[in-house]
């Protein structure tokens, strides 16, 4: 059953602390590829990499299901993501319908609909990833929602250190620009075709009290169509 590990408890004192996590350096660049070390202590979506390009590669992930915020809307990615953060971690500390705990697991998603303009808010919505022994019949909790999703698609862009308000959209620009002439560009671009096209998800693996080896990810979803070849 889930308790205030580390991970969690670590993982809420930053989300909580005033100080300015863009003081930690950061690694930009083609870092893609590495397979988060967290991963190996708590549970993760399973994937299978189908391609690796310059700077970004794409997973296959399988039926999966994530318990969600409503929409946040704030001018910050942080400070968005601390407030659905915490609706979360209340969650799988009990706080639903079965009054059930539920271990916590990575990464911690948050989609993200920028705005038209510098100071407009954007729209975010910030998920945890259920764990397999409560896929089946997740427990309900007010103002927060059930995603299911089928076979999907990824298009993934790997980054270290702490993510700041400036650096999402800079690492997502980063990734369409690597897409860009693929053979991966135009499915994605069907794909967003009815909707926002700079809409994508910031992954986050890491408690903040790990100094090395971070991974971020910027993730844009998409659909394949019956006979691509891969």
């Amino acid at each position: 059953m889930a308790s205030l590990n580390l991970f969690n408890l670590s993982f809420l004192l930053s989300l909580l602390s005033s100080s300015n996590l863009s003081l930690w350096p950061r690694n930009h660049g083609e870092k893609v590829g590495v397979f988060p070390p967290t991963c190996n202590r708590i549970e993760c979506p399973n994937y299978d990499v189908i391609h690796t390009g310059n700077g970004f590669e794409i997973r296959r992930y399988n039926s999966s299901t994530w318990i969600s915020t409503s929409p946040i809307d704030d001018i910050s990615f942080v400070g968005a993501t601390r407030d659905g953060f915490l609706r979360l971690f209340s969650y799988i500390q009990g706080n639903n319908s079965d009054k059930r705990k539920i271990e916590m697991t990575a990464p911690v998603i948050t989609e993200v609909k920028p705005s038209d303009g510098s100071f407009c808010a954007s729209s975010f919505v910030v998920s945890f990833y259920v764990p397999k022994e409560n896929q089946q019949n997740p427990p309900s909790a007010k103002d927060l929602h059930v995603q299911k999703w089928g076979l999907t698609y990824v298009a993934v862009r790997q980054f270290g250190g702490f993510v700041d308000d400036d650096e999402v959209g800079e690492e997502a620009a980063a990734l369409y620009a690597s897409i860009a002439g693929t053979i991966w560009s135009d499915a994605i671009d069907k794909s967003y075709s009815g909707g926002n096209a700079t809409e994508y998800i910031v992954a986050q693996y890491n408690s903040p009290f790990e100094f090395r080896n971070r991974v971020n990810e910027i993730w844009l979803t998409f659909d394949l169509e019956d006979g691509f070849a891969i």
